[in-house]
């Protein structure tokens, strides 16, 4: 029989990277102060990384050391574990679209629920709550669109739009056009002559 720190650090383990681990899973095994102690001893022994208040992470092992997860399969856990849409900054989805030669320094991703902050090793990523607009058409090309367009603003639009016009698939532009109504108007006008002038 394995003890409460075995059975967590097996468990964490057995995850994919960035696979996140919650003290209530173990509660079954314990008391939620010896859980608390045992996820706090493995982080102290470096074997779980502490991401947020009440989530962990295994570090990933390699030939070249241990390392902390990719903050994109953090990120995936996190949205599949609480059930919020997260997707990239729109600094990032512009810069994925071609309409920006700018690399955000920062990590910052988008999310239906609240905003926090995640520690991975040395890195910080922000997750910041955004208006249901913004993450209406998910994390496809259209989705990532109205994000890089949000970011750029109103006076880079027109601009933006006959690129994205050009460079989105058909169907993408489609779906962009179409959700017009949930956008903010200054978006919607701007997709709207754009759409016009084809």
């Amino acid at each position: 029989m394995n003890t409460l720190p075995e059975t967590i650090l097996l468990h964490a383990r057995s995850l994919p990277e960035g696979g996140l681990l919650s003290p209530k899973e173990f509660l079954h095994m314990g008391t939620r102060a010896a859980v608390d102690q045992a996820l706090s001893r493995l982080t102290k022994e470096g074997k779980l990384l502490r991401v947020a208040r009440g989530a962990y992470v295994a570090p990933v092992s390699s030939r070249f050391g241990t390392r902390a997860p990719a903050p994109e399969k953090v990120i995936e856990a996190l949205a599949a574990q609480s059930g919020e849409v997260v997707a990239p900054h729109g600094a990032i989805a512009a810069n994925t679209l071609g309409l920006t030669q700018q690399v955000p320094v920062r990590e910052v991703y988008l999310t239906s629920g609240r905003t926090r902050k995640l520690k991975l090793g040395r890195s910080e990523i922000v997750v910041k709550h955004v208006p249901r607009w913004m993450l209406a058409l998910g994390a496809g090309p259209a989705g990532a669109a109205v994000r890089a367009l949000a970011w750029l603003g109103p006076t880079h639009a027109s601009k933006s739009l006959a690129t994205l016009h050009r460079s989105l698939p058909s169907a993408e532009w489609q779906i962009l056009e179409s959700s017009r109504a949930a956008l903010p108007s200054w978006m919607a006008r701007a997709i709207g002559e754009e759409a016009a002038r084809w």
